[in-house]
């Protein structure tokens, strides 16, 4: 797979990271360099004797490397790809060292005893005893949080300041202990509202409801849809058998990687990608949970177009997917996106019609221009319709750079009322904010 030097960059984990790497990208500082059709290697001299040994996977897009750094990908990685996107011919063709070739060896061993273990009969009698058990703590759990709630609209918000992080903490554990983590979840970001800002009324409210209408749709869930049964069962926790998705017929179709967000809890790093079909016009969201010091098994890079099979969890309104089959391919500048925030705001009013407890989602907006208005930054249709700018977009620079006041073609990704901007369509290439 060959990425360009943009996409290389959109890789690295940090700015550090990517300015450490464009430093890297000489061929002086590289001891031995090879390349061939299923990865690319080389030897950085650093300050010891020995130099770091870089590797990439060139089939799937992953890294390794010697040296001591607890980035992923690190500096040398970066540097490594980025030289070959330079510079294709520093790179000999030639046979792998031990070094590498050992490594792609255990990749390759390591997918083919996930596919034994797919292969193994599972105990049908006890999974369905496990998840008799389950559905029954979670139930437990939310008789509980509903008699939470109704004590917290009882007894009136005005106190809820005051109550303390630990009281809602509190509430948060006993759901992990009824193996609904996904109401702890959305419990710990009602938590985390600021109490102290004009307005955290409306917001605790707003998301006291959502948690309020998962907890008991769940509990009626029997007289809902099985579409609906599915959202529910999601937002609760329970999750869905991959395998048993992949074995599905998917949607093939040239996607348009539209952006990248990384979040972190504990060690573990959390991997949205928002995709794009330019053929059948559809927006997907395809998540990666990644473990510190560990790489992934799916590169999807910003700004990159791959022809691939998706397949979509099974929701009254589908988004999240998984790759079924993925292949690098050409880019492409089709594309279909909605004329005005007019066409947004129906859109949204559509989706939480059907599905009221939603996340934020991708949408392509033709013509918008980044303006200021009432000290904050916000995007304006060709009807001189506006909607704000999320809060900590720290792009907004680039984007003033890029569009030097005339409309243009934008990505943006949020719900309601509030947007950020991934990337914009610039003298017909996509380009990464």
């Amino acid at each position: 797979m060959q990425l360009s030097e943009e996409q290389v960059l959109a890789l690295a984990p940090d700015e550090s990271s990517k300015k450490s790497g464009k430093e890297l990208c000489n061929p002086a500082k590289w001891v031995s360099r090879g390349v061939n059709e299923l990865a690319l290697w080389g030897e950085c001299q650093g300050s010891g004797s020995k130099p770091y040994q870089a590797q990439v996977d060139l089939v799937n897009i992953a890294f390794k490397c010697s040296c001591p750094s607890r980035k992923f990908p690190c500096k040398h990685g970066i540097g490594l790809l980025l030289l070959y996107a330079r510079y294709k011919t520093a790179f000999t063709s030639t046979a792998m060292p031990a070094w590498v070739s050992e490594w792609i060896s255990k990749r390759s061993e390591r997918q083919e005893k996930q596919a034994v273990q797919k292969e193994r009969a599972v105990d049908e009698a006890a999974q369905a005893k496990r998840r008799q058990a389950r559905e029954q703590k979670v139930s437990d759990g939310i008789e509980e949080l509903l008699q939470w709630i109704k004590d917290i609209i009882r007894n009136g918000i005005i106190n809820i300041p005051e109550k303390g992080s630990a009281w809602f903490e509190n509430m948060a554990r006993r759901l992990v202990d009824a193996q609904a983590p996904g109401l702890a979840g959305m419990l710990k970001n009602i938590a985390a509202i600021n109490f102290y800002r004009e307005g955290w009324q409306s917001e605790f409210i707003d998301q006291l409801l959502r948690l309020y209408i998962v907890a008991t749709g769940y509990r009626n869930s029997a007289s809902l849809s099985p579409l609906l049964q599915q959202d529910l069962r999601s937002w609760i926790g329970f999750t869905q058998n991959q395998d048993e998705l992949k074995e599905q017929t998917g949607i093939t179709d040239t996607w348009l990687v539209l952006g990248k967000q990384l979040t972190e809890e504990d060690n573990l790093t959390i991997e949205r990608n928002w995709l794009y079909g330019v053929t059948s016009n559809r927006y997907a969201l395809v998540l990666q949970f990644l473990i510190r010091g560990q790489g992934g098994q799916l590169s999807l890079t910003p700004g990159l177009f791959v022809q691939a099979e998706l397949v979509f969890y099974p929701s009254t309104v589908p988004l999240r997917a998984i790759v079924k089959n993925q292949i690098a391919t050409e880019k492409t500048q089709q594309y279909k996106g909605f004329a005005n925030w007019q066409e947004v705001v129906e859109a949204e009013t559509a989706l939480s019609a059907a599905w009221p407890v939603r996340s934020e989602r991708p949408f392509i907006v033709e013509q918008l221009r980044p303006v200021y208005f009432e000290q904050q930054w916000w995007l304006q249709d060709c009807n001189h319709a506006m909607m704000p700018i999320k809060s900590g977009f720290n792009s907004i620079w680039k984007l003033l750079s890029l569009s030097g006041g005339e409309p243009l073609n934008i990505a943006v990704v949020g719900k309601e009322k509030l947007y950020e901007p991934f990337g914009v369509w610039y003298q017909q290439e996509y380009k990464i904010l």
